[in-house]
C-alpha cells in the first residue's frame, strides 16, 4: 500500500507577535515529541536522498529522521552528530528552505519535510537528558592544529579534527566563544545558552579554548606556525560597510555590527543588569534587506522603538533575508520601505540625526548578483523622520591577519583567497573558510567550508603533502 502523504508541515508553536515584540525570548517554541514523530513520518525515506546533497555538511537526513519517526531519539542524535556538532544552532538559523528542504522530493508537490525543525528537536531533546553520549576519541596523533576564530566554521573544524585524534586549540579574539552566533544573532533567534551548550560539547571532546586572544596582535599567524602543524582561519567578516553619503557621521547612525554586538554579546538589552549603554531610538530606520537588517530592526522594536522601518533599494523579492524572518518582522509591525535608497542625512543643532533623505528606485536589467539592478527615479526624493539609523548593507573581513601575514593572498575586498576544493590559502599549512573567504554568508556554508578544510588538514597532517 502506498504511503499516505501529509501535504503540509506539522506546525510549530511560537509566541504571538504582540507578545514577542516586547521581549527577547525565543520566538518559535519547538516541537513536542508527538509533533516531531508526526513530522518525521512525512519523510519518504528516498533512496537517492537529494536532501543529503543539498546539505553543505552532508548530514544523513533520512537516517536521523527515520529514527525520530521510530521514537529512537538517542540514535537520531548519534547520526546527526556524526556530521554536525552544532545541531541546535543549525536547526534554528540555517536557511533550510534554500538547501536541504528546497530539494526534498515532497517539495515538488507539497511542503517539504521540516528538516530544520526536526534537527532542532533532537538537539533540544538531548539537552534534557542527564547524560550526553560522547564519541570515542582515537589515540593522539601528536599533531597540533590552531583554529583562529570560534564561529561556526571554526567550531566545525575543531569538532572534526578532535575526533580524528589531533590536538585542537581554538583562539578567540572576544571574551566569549561563538563568533557571529553570540555577537550578531539576537537572543530571540539564537539563545546564547544554546551556543554555550554546543561549545561545551566540543570542550568535553578535548578541544582547548583560549579567549581574548587576538591573532595578529597577541601572536601572528607566523608565530602560531612555530607551535602548530596546521592553522585554520575562520575570523568571519567583522568590518562593516557604510554608504559614504553626506551626513553619515552624524550621531545616532550606527553599523549593524556595533548595534547588535552591544545588544547581544554585551547584553545591553538587559540594562541595567548589564551596564552596557545602547541607543533606544523611537523612530528607527535600518538600511538593508538581509538577515542582519531583520535582526537589527526586530531588536530596535524590542528596545522600545515606536516605529521601525526597513529601507531597501530593491523589491522584497530580491531581499536576501530568510522568508520566515521577513514574515516575522512584518507580523511584529515593522514597516518595509522597498525600492528606496538613502542619499543623505540631516541633523539637529546638536549633531543628532533627525531626517534621512531618500530617493525612489525602479528595477532595471539583471546584474552580476543575479538580481535586477536598482535604478534611481529622478526627482523622486523624499524625507523620513528618524532619530536612529542602523546600516546593515554588508561587511568585509578584518584586515588584521593579512596585514600581519602578507604571504596570505587576499582578493579585492580583503577576503582571503583559497582553493575551494581544499580551503588551502597561499601560505603552506594555513587554511581558511567561512565569511573571511566568502564575505557575509550563512552559518551552514561556513560549517561546510570547515568540513572541507578539516578533511584537507587531516590529509596534510598524515602525508605532509601540500
Amino acid at each position: 500500500m502506498a504511503k499516505k502523504i501529509i501535504p503540509k508541515k506539522t506546525p510549530m508553536k511560537e509566541q504571538s507577535p504582540e507578545e514577542r515584540k516586547k521581549n527577547f525570548n525565543e520566538v518559535p517554541l519547538g516541537y513536542t515529541e508527538e509533533e516531531a514523530i508526526l513530522e518525521a513520518r512525512r519523510c519518504l525515506q528516498c533512496k537517492n536522498a537529494p536532501c543529503i546533497t543539498g546539505c553543505p555538511v552532508e548530514i544523513d537526513i533520512p537516517g536521523f529522521i527515520g529514527k525520530i519517526a521510530e521514537g529512537d531519539f538517542k540514535e537520531a542524535v548519534r547520526i546527526m552528530k556524526d556530521k554536525n556538532v552544532l545541531p541546535a544552532i543549525c536547526g534554528r538559523v540555517c536557511p533550510q528552505e534554500d538547501q536541504c528542504e528546497k530539494v526534498c522530493v515532497l517539495a515538488k508537490k507539497f511542503e517539504p519535510v521540516a528538516i530544520g525543525r526536526l534537527e532542532r528537536f533532537i538537539a533540544d531533546w538531548e539537552a534534557t537528558q542527564e547524560k550526553i553520549d560522547l564519541p570515542k576519541i582515537p589515540p593522539s596523533t601528536g599533531k597540533r592544529v590552531a583554529v583562529v576564530g570560534s564561529g561556526p566554521g571554526g567550531l566545525t573544524v575543531a569538532g572534526d579534527l578532535i575526533k580524528l585524534g589531533h590536538e585542537v586549540v581554538i583562539f578567540e579574539a572576544l571574551h566569549k566563544p561563538g563568533g557571529v552566533l553570540v555577537y550578531g544573532i539576537p537572543e530571540f533567534r539564537m539563545p546564547k545558552d544554546i551556543v554555550e551548550r554546543e561549545v561545551d560539547y566540543l570542550l568535553k571532546l578535548g578541544v582547548k579554548l583560549k579567549t581574548s586572544f587576538i591573532v595578529g596582535r597577541t601572536k601572528s599567524v607566523d608565530e602560531l606556525s612555530e607551535e602548530f602543524d596546521a592553522i585554520y582561519i575562520g575570523t568571519g567578516a567583522g568590518l562593516p560597510w557604510f554608504m559614504n553619503i553626506p551626513g553619515e557621521n552624524y550621531k545616532g547612525i550606527y553599523s549593524a555590527n556595533e548595534y547588535l554586538t552591544r545588544s547581544n554579546l554585551m547584553k545591553a538589552y538587559l540594562f541595567p543588569k548589564y551596564d552596557t549603554p545602547i541607543v533606544k531610538g523611537k523612530e528607527v530606520a535600518v538600511i538593508g534587506g538581509g538577515n542582519v537588517a531583520m535582526d537589527s530592526a526586530r531588536t530596535a522594536l524590542r528596545l522600545g522603538a515606536d516605529e521601525v522601518k526597513i529601507v531597501y533599494r530593491r523589491s522584497e523579492k530580491e531581499m536576501p533575508a530568510r522568508i520566515e524572518e521577513i514574515e516575522r518582522a512584518k507580523e511584529e509591525g515593522i514597516i518595509f520601505e522597498i525600492l528606496t535608497l538613502p542619499v543623505s542625512y540631516h541633523a539637529n543643532n546638536d549633531g543628532w540625526v533627525k531626517e534621512m533623505e531618500c530617493i525612489r528606485m525602479k528595477l532595471g536589467e539583471v546584474d552580476s548578483s543575479g538580481r535586477r539592478r536598482p535604478l534611481p527615479i529622478e526627482g523622486s526624493n523624499f524625507k523620513i523622520d528618524v532619530d536612529t539609523v542602523v546600516v546593515a548593507i554588508g561587511q568585509s573581513p578584518n584586515p588584521l591577519i593579512p596585514e600581519t601575514s602578507p604571504d596570505i593572498k587576499v582578493g579585492k575586498w580583503g577576503n582571503i583567497e583559497v582553493d575551494p576544493e581544499t580551503g588551502k590559502t597561499s601560505k603552506r599549512g594555513v587554511w581558511a573558510g567561512g565569511d573571511v573567504v566568502r564575505g557575509g554568508a550563512t552559518v551552514i556554508l561556513a560549517m561546510g567550508d570547515g568540513r572541507v578544510a578539516a578533511r584537507s588538514i587531516d590529509e596534510y597532517l598524515e602525508t605532509g603533502v601540500w
